[in-house]
């Protein structure tokens, strides 16, 4: 029946056209729902509390809004690995898209932050979930090297689009909004913003049946011989390492996005030039910055996916991202704080393609060292306890260390704490990086052949 999904040919058949397409669609949805909030964050909680931006119980729900979410992907996205491995990779992907779509479109009628909280650490699930079934799909789907490698790389730069795309979004929320209809009687831009996200669940409903199981995990849950999923395996010592170190440095990773990256829509609206500028104004150039964060967000995936399939150690491939990342992008939030002057549009761009580059690399890497009875609980591990839970921390973080910071203005004091945070992340993740396991192609478990054979018994 899907026979097409041998790696005989290098040319794509039909069904996996469809196969890359809901991979482009779910990473480019993972990315813009987790972006929203830092765009409208703000606007949210100024409509929903009584506190006033720059309160002390303003930054708290801010910080909660950032932090608390990512804490039940965490931990229900280690369950959503573990259900991958056990159910198959296919099944508990559409299902985790449905529910960060549906569960985004609620958001936008919260009444409450605490409702807002509620459902956005629904869609957080969704989204972390999704990340691992889609990433262990494709690499048991293209058992191929150079084929696989490419897939998985260039389908994950759509994720950067999602950036654009969400940025766009809030651009035209704000602009148009008002000839929308109304929302509890208003028209937000911050709603109907948010209320996009269910725009992925509505194609996939339509392609669902057409969609194959992973055949390297069909074959084994068929034969009886897919070992069932152990937390406790991945830190027995073949693999303790390998856990233990993805799950820090993906921290670290998300610790620059979360801790330093998200907060410039923030800083945009106090830069000098830009403050006495009306509210609309304001927000609009805030969208712009971000829009340019994405923008070479998405040149970073891009380079690290051609990096993936042309540059073989796995060190060097990162280290190519870390080691600019040290200098420049700590220089891009300190020196304009220091200074009281704005931040250089071009330093936007190469922050995001520093950073965001850089999760390109682990969507092609994590599924190449954990074995097929372990890939999603394995890749959950490391980008749900590690990413979305420990490193999302940096934004609170973040928030925390303000009040700390030497003292002429908020929107200064947040600039010198995202310099901080994204500097000794960067440094501790590139030290980190030195012992990171080279896989070898010996490390996808299985061959070439029993993925051939088996399309061809399924056909």
């Amino acid at each position: 029946m899907h026979a097409s999904l041998t790696p005989k040919s290098e040319r794509l058949s039909a069904i996996q056209w469809i196969i890359c397409g809901v991979a482009c669609l779910g990473f480019l949805f993972d990315t813009y729902e987790l972006l929203v909030l830092a765009l409208i964050v703000r606007p949210a909680l100024t409509e929903l509390l009584i506190a006033r931006p720059g309160t002390p119980e303003f930054n708290h729900w801010i910080g909660m809004l950032f932090y608390i979410p990512a804490v039940a992907a965490g931990i229900f996205g280690l369950l959503g690995g573990y259900l991958i491995d056990l159910l198959g990779r296919r099944r508990v992907l559409l299902w985790s898209i449905l529910l960060y779509g549906f569960s985004a479109f609620a958001a936008a009628f919260a009444t409450s932050a605490t409702q807002l909280l509620v459902l956005r650490s629904a869609t957080f699930v969704g989204v972390s979930v999704e990340f691992v079934a889609a990433t262990a799909w494709i690499a048991e789907l293209f058992t191929d090297r150079k084929q696989r490698e490419s897939i998985l790389g260039y389908t994950q730069v759509l994720s950067a689009s999602g950036g654009v795309l969400v940025s766009a979004a809030y651009y035209l929320s704000v602009t148009y909004g008002h000839h929308l209809p109304a929302i509890w009687g208003h028209h937000e831009a911050w709603r109907y913003t948010i209320m996009s996200g269910i725009i992925p669940a509505i194609p996939l409903i339509l392609v669902r049946p057409f969609l194959p199981e992973s055949p390297i995990w069909k074959k084994k849950k068929a034969e009886g011989t897919l070992q069932r999923p152990s937390f406790a395996e991945l830190f027995r010592p073949a693999l303790r390492k390998t856990s233990l170190l993805t799950c820090l440095m993906m921290a670290l990773c998300y610790a620059c996005s979360y801790g330093a990256l998200q907060h410039i829509v923030r800083i945009v609206p106090g830069l000098p030039g830009i403050r006495a500028l009306p509210h609309i104004a304001q927000e609009q150039r805030a969208s712009y910055y971000e829009a340019l964060i994405e923008a070479g967000g998405m040149c970073g995936r891009f380079l690290m996916a051609f990096a993936a399939v042309h540059v073989l150690s796995r060190r060097r491939q990162l280290w190519l991202f870390q080691a600019p990342s040290l200098v420049l992008i700590p220089l891009f939030f300190l020196f304009p704080a220091v200074r009281d002057t704005g931040m250089p549009l071009g330093g936007a761009f190469v922050a995001g393609l520093l950073i965001i580059g850089q999760f390109n690399f682990w969507g092609n890497y994590l599924p190449l060292v954990f074995p097929t009875h372990l890939r999603g609980t394995g890749e959950s591990f490391a980008a749900n306890i590690g990413g979305r839970m420990l490193g999302t921390s940096a934004a609170l973080v973040t928030t925390s260390i303000v009040q700390f910071m030497p003292q002429s203005s908020a929107t200064r004091q947040l600039a010198y704490a995202a310099g901080l945070v994204v500097f000794a992340a960067c440094a501790i993740g590139l030290i980190a990086g030195l012992w990171l396991p080279e896989p070898t192609e010996a490390a996808v478990p299985e061959s070439r052949a029993r993925v051939t054979s088996e399309a061809a018994a399924a056909s």
